[in-house]
């Protein structure tokens, strides 16, 4: 992995991408929601989500190769933010660097919610400067940097 990192807006020709990154086991065992996706309904989701004006969807590219997805959804004043990388670019900082240029860019309050048992994931939150400030459910951290106005 390089050191230089870009973020792209995602687009449907990522949908496959996209869909084998959401549906990897690992992805699945730290997302919020760990059962598979199906094809239909992640084109539905896509489509959605790429037509919202409040929500962000990027791929992160290391020289031409995607090695992740971030993505930023507005509501209430904040930035909701999740992430994923892609299996081969694990273990070398990728969510890191990518989460970072997106918070960089964003001015209103960021957040997360984060599995208490995905380490890796609340490093990420903690990294971009958000902190936990309560636990959901249970087994969900709750991170926030910025207030609410």
């Amino acid at each position: 992995m390089s050191e230089s990192l870009v973020l792209r807006s995602a687009s449907m020709s990522d949908a496959s991408l996209l869909l084998n990154w959401r549906n990897d086991r690992e992805t699945r065992n730290a997302s919020l929601q760990s059962a598979e996706v199906l094809q239909d309904e992640h084109l539905i989701w896509l489509r959605k989500t790429l037509s919202d004006p409040a929500q962000k969807l990027l791929v992160a590219l290391d020289g031409d190769t995607p090695v992740g997805t971030v993505r930023a959804c507005f509501a209430d004043g904040v930035w909701e933010l999740s992430w994923t990388t892609a299996p081969e670019a694990r273990g070398y900082g990728v969510a890191k660097r990518m989460v970072e240029i997106l918070a960089k860019q964003l001015t209103e309050p960021i957040c997360a919610n984060v599995k208490i048992e995905n380490a890796a994931s609340a490093r990420v939150a903690q990294h971009v400067g958000m902190e936990r400030v309560q636990i959901l459910d249970g087994d969900i951290a709750h991170y926030r940097r910025g207030e609410l106005m």
